[in-house]
């Protein structure tokens, strides 16, 4: 059973006025659990609608969407909020950290966001996921206190706090200098051979793209390119 199965996704703005627009036309997808994929296109293809959609952020306007076997097109809001938690992590371009919780706190926050309360498993596993991105040092430290690389670091440990199938990484080095880049992606995948969580990692940087077990190309709402990358970069 595939992870992700998007089938012909249609999303559309502005539906039924003269300025109606067509972001993504009949898009299919699917993802395998444990893939480490990589999307990329230009500036105005769709991908941040996509991920949207896939990070059940959004609503297609059309189109088919089965998350780990679930029709998600069905589910009512709550419903989606619970999908959600339960599947998906997520990285951004900017880490979004609180600057008045410390590390820690910071990582905890999907499951205070979820429960209402943090566990003490989740508190341990929370240590145990900024001990494995080389923040054991760096707990009680807060936002301000760390570099952009570190903050970003702490930003992968809270996507994973949850045990997601899959993490949506938008850009996630996108803020980052090239020795920073390479460092946060470098951590990427080895919690993806460590852990077997799925990543899709959205990236400008074609270098970066290059070094992912597959790539996608969106280009004008539409799939222009679905391959395998072979070793040492992606194939012509």
């Amino acid at each position: 059973m595939s992870l992700v199965q998007l089938s012909q996704a249609a999303k559309r703005y502005n539906i039924g006025l003269p300025s109606e627009t067509e972001v993504l036309h009949g898009v299919s997808l699917q993802l395998r659990r444990g893939e480490f994929a990589a999307l990329v296109g230009p500036s105005g293809s769709g991908k941040s609608t996509l991920l949207n959609i896939l990070g059940l952020l959004e609503r297609m306007t059309s189109g088919s969407y089965r998350l780990q076997g679930e029709e998600v097109g069905r589910m009512n809001d709550d419903e989606l909020t619970l999908q959600r938690r339960r599947a998906l992590g997520f990285v951004f371009q900017f880490h979004h950290l609180l600057p008045a919780f410390d590390a820690l706190e910071n990582v905890t926050l999907p499951a205070l966001a979820a429960e209402g309360r943090v566990s003490a498993a989740v508190r341990e596993r929370a240590r145990e996921l900024l001990a494995a991105v080389g923040l054991a040092a760096a707990m009680g430290k807060r936002p301000g206190q760390l570099s952009g690389g570190m903050q970003q670091r702490v930003a992968i440990a809270r996507a994973l706090v949850l045990q997601p199938a899959l993490v949506l990484a938008d850009e996630p080095t996108g803020n980052l200098d090239t020795a920073s880049s390479d460092e946060v992606f470098a951590l990427l995948r080895r919690i993806h051979a460590e852990r077997g969580t799925a990543f899709l990692v959205v990236s400008h940087d074609m270098r970066l793209a290059a070094r992912c077990d597959r790539l996608i190309e969106l280009v004008d709402g539409r799939i222009a390119r679905d391959e395998a990358v072979a070793p040492g970069g992606a194939r012509p």
